[in-house]
């Protein structure tokens, strides 16, 4: 981590890095389904060049001997650190570098090896050669890492090395949250990585200038568009950099690629409209299906004739055909009947609590985060709760019966996200200890989520919440991994949400909530005053205040509060669409009453979610932005 410098070298410059470390390969083969091939997953560790300064050790200096194998070992020991901290934006930095440094150095090295002996390598080849997609902002600093390479190792000149790098970048946004687009501090960047800001500086620079030229007289729009931003201190805007740099941007979702367009990057789409596409999410069936369901899996091959489904999943159209016959309605019930017992074996060695498996299970589990909206779960959950509470034994004999369940992680350094799963926690821990509600509504919060979990709740799921605040999920792919397991949704027209509705059909998805058009006017008239929220959220919020679960949860229920501010404001529309959402909820209700119907919708779902296969999606992204052909293998 020390200071790293620029030495001038026969009219060229040299990088002297601050400190050195090994970066150890780890590959990982990636079997196909019933493919004789294989690729590759490779990792990178980072080793440090001596494990032990021994003169230092003899010296009695054990922390100093042992300080650059404990520096070596932050790079890849542990990812992702807090950005609350300097350090941790430090390490942060350290860490990007480290793993696009190793793979840009590698891959490089590769194509080098592969060209014919002589003294001149064919650099113009390497683009149709490799492909490399940024995943978000995050693996940016790739891009002048690339062309240092090219100019600095390789003795490439500017115009050549730029050409090279652009044709083999392309850029994946997945967010619309301003969090996720990265700024670097330039004081930083020049202190850890001082050729990269330099060539950043110079591809700014010269960027700039194409722009000034598409648009004269316009200093607003140079400074839009710049990748410097003029804050104090300066920073570099990381996904202007990717935009720059790369020859094709692409959104996750029809909706959010539109919003890419008018939203996020407006300029850069004005300037470039050819460069931006939309590739819609996916997900693989066989691990989703085939492996996390194999009792459906087993039903949907006897009913189709064939398990070439797990390769083509447009063949679970023909599913429809079958949706009003009895025997298959009773297999499907059947079936989701034994993967709920399994969530109920799961439930109770996790933590203890016993489900009811003929109950409606309601799943919401994904990041914690405030735009997805546990907090709008949470109080609708706590809505139902008051309500059961106040009802009759003729309405109580009415009711269904529901088991709500959340899981997810919340970011280290995510306050208002911890909040939540503390308010959810208290809820469950109430409702599951009052007998008024037993047997009528059952509250689980799993830890730990990972993969492994979501393979036993999401087969045993009857209705799946992705209810994000309109215009904020990129895509969602719990929602696909949801659906094709016949759970139905409830949900807002937001991300892949809108590509999913129209492909299983709108009578078979509970639609609730404002759309993506509608936010910008709800936070104007939140500001001005002039929103008036449901009684039905007030009663609740102040239910939650009077102590019943605790603690008043005093900073969580102000950020529902005040009409504009940070952390204020109700700022992802929760209050807005409380009310219908609970309508919507009262629809879900009354379809899970007549089963034969709830079945045909359930069928439904997993018919209409062959789109949805990542098999799909990395053949767009191959045909359309790596411009690769499939090769046959005997």
């Amino acid at each position: 981590d020390s200071p790293s410098s620029m030495q001038a070298k026969a009219g060229e410059y040299e990088w002297v890095g601050g400190e050195t470390v090994i970066a150890r390969a780890y590959d990982t083969p990636v079997p196909g389904f019933r493919t004789p091939t294989t690729a590759m997953m490779r990792l990178w560790s980072a080793e440090p060049i001596e494990e032990l300064d021994f003169q230092m050790f003899c010296q009695g200096d054990i922390q100093g001997a042992m300080r650059a194998r404990n520096e070596a070992q932050a790079l890849s020991g542990v990812l992702y650190p807090s950005e609350s901290s300097e350090p941790g934006r430090r390490l942060r930095l350290r860490q990007q570098f480290f793993f696009v440094s190793a793979s840009m150095q590698d891959v490089v090295a590769q194509f080098a090896r592969s060209q014919p002996a002589g003294p001149a390598c064919d650099w113009t080849l390497f683009p149709r050669k490799v492909a490399i997609q940024l995943n978000d902002t995050h693996p940016t600093i790739a891009i002048p890492e690339l062309l240092r390479l090219l100019l600095d190792e390789r003795g490439l000149g500017w115009d050549e090395a730029w050409a090279i790098t652009c044709r083999t970048f392309a850029f994946t946004n997945h967010t619309v949250l301003p969090e996720a687009l990265e700024r670097w501090s330039v004081p930083l960047l020049e202190e850890l990585l001082p050729r990269h800001m330099q060539l950043i500086f110079e591809i700014n620079h010269r960027f700039l200038e194409l722009v000034a030229q598409a648009w004269p007289n316009d200093p607003e729009r140079l400074a839009r568009m710049s990748i410097i931003e003029e804050s104090e201190p300066k920073a570099v805007r990381m996904a202007a950099l990717a935009i720059v740099g790369s020859h094709t941007v692409n959104g996750v979702a029809q909706l959010h690629s539109r919003l890419v367009r008018t939203r996020l990057f407006p300029d850069f789409a004005a300037l470039w409209p050819e460069m931006f596409q939309n590739k819609t999410n996916g997900i693989t069936p066989r691990r989703w299906l085939l492996g996390a369901n194999p009792t459906l899996a087993g039903l949907l091959t006897r009913w189709l004739g064939t398990e070439a489904w797990a390769t083509d999943l447009r063949l679970l159209r023909r599913l429809e055909e079958h949706t009003g016959d009895p025997e298959l309605q009773h297999e499907w019930r059947r079936a989701k009947r034994a993967n709920k017992l399994k969530l109920v074996s799961h439930v109770g060695h996790a933590i203890g609590l016993q489900l009811d498996p003929d109950a409606l299970f309601d799943m919401q589990c994904k990041r914690i985060h405030e735009y997805k909206r546990q907090l709008l779960n949470v109080l609708g959950i706590i809505h139902r709760y008051v309500a059961i509470r106040a009802s009759s034994p003729a309405e109580r004999a009415a009711l269904v019966p529901r088991v709500c369940v959340l899981a997810g992680k919340a970011a280290p350094g995510y306050v208002m996200a911890k909040h939540v799963v503390a308010l959810a926690l208290a809820v469950a821990d109430k409702v599951n200890s009052d007998p008024a509600v037993q047997g009528l509504l059952t509250v689980a919060f799993l830890p730990n989520y990972n993969v492994s979990a979501a393979e036993v709740i999401v087969p045993a799921s009857d209705i799946s919440q992705h209810i994000s605040t309109a215009g904020m999920e990129a895509s969602g792919t719990g929602n696909m991994k949801f659906a094709l397991n016949g759970s139905l949704i409830i949900g807002t027209l937001d991300g892949a949400n809108v590509e999913i509705r129209e492909d299983i059909g709108a009578e078979n998805f509970f639609l609730f909530g404002y759309e993506t058009e509608d936010i910008p006017r709800l936070r104007k008239e939140r500001a001005e005053g002039k929103f008036v929220p449901d009684p039905r959220f007030v009663e609740t919020v102040d239910y939650i205040k009077s102590g019943v679960f605790g603690e008043s949860f005093e900073e969580l229920l102000g950020s529902l509060e005040g009409n504009e501010g940070f952390g204020r404001g109700d700022y992802f529309c929760v209050a807005a669409d409380f009310a219908a959402y609970i309508e919507a909820q009262k629809e879900v209700d009354a379809a899970y009453l007549d089963q034969d119907k709830w079945t045909r919708m359930s069928i439904m779902s997993t018919a209409g979610s062959g789109f949805f296969s990542s098999d799909r999606t990395i053949d767009q992204y191959a045909k359309e932005i790596w411009d690769i052909k499939p090769v046959h293998v005997e």
